[in-house]
């Protein structure tokens, strides 16, 4: 595991997310269903979010390190968990809970381990996954990204006789910043069935 390094360069695209990408490191990366998230949640939870950070300014999301570790705290605790927890409520059609399409999404998760990037833990919850990567050589992050939704989606498509968007587009990645955070996202990745209520053979996970 490499952590985000300060002095290196970073590139930033900008999207409804921003996002920040520097050679070598490892990210926290969440890809959900196109339909996991009620709209109007999500416009809510982003208008709310906006304004807390214009509030504090903050142009982007990485940059809540210059915050104290109190307001940096009172964030998480106010979008980022309640991000997540909307998410593990369930919502949409949750194709991945049926174990035949679940597979599909881990057998591509883990085909080019070792050789186009490094796994660490990982889980496939029915409408969404969690996986920590870095990319190896000249693989990028997003096109690894770009390959996982686009190969599983042709072919849960085929396998449930459907046509359409199957992945959101933007996926959420943030850079691990230190050891600690790294356990931190672990240990989530860990906890994520237990606390969305799953029971045995609704998800997949490797810690």
């Amino acid at each position: 595991m490499k952590p985000f390094d300060p002095r290196a360069p970073v590139r930033i695209h900008e999207m409804h997310l921003p996002q920040w990408r520097q050679e070598g490191v490892t990210y926290f990366v969440t890809s959900r269903l196109a339909d996991s998230m009620p709209r109007e949640k999500l416009d809510q939870w982003r208008d709310e979010r906006d304004t807390w950070l214009r509030a504090r300014r903050l142009r982007t999301l990485e940059e809540l390190d210059q915050l104290s570790a109190k307001d940096r705290n009172d964030f998480h605790r106010h979008f980022t968990a309640e991000w997540h927890r909307w998410l593990d409520a369930g919502y949409g059609a949750c194709v991945l809970r049926a174990p035949e399409v679940r597979e599909i999404v881990v057998s591509e998760l883990v085909q080019c381990h070792g050789e186009r990037y490094d796994l660490d833990a990982w889980v496939v919850m029915p409408n969404h996954f969690h996986v920590l990567v870095t990319p190896l050589r000249q693989w990028k992050l997003g096109t690894i990204l770009q390959g996982w939704k686009g190969r599983t989606a042709r072919a849960i498509n085929q396998q449930l006789g459907q046509t359409g968007t199957l992945w959101q587009p933007e996926p959420y990645d943030h850079i691990v910043r230190s050891e600690e955070q790294l356990e931190h996202y672990r240990r989530y990745i860990a906890e994520n069935p237990v606390k969305a209520r799953l029971k045995e053979g609704e998800y997949a996970l490797s810690t």
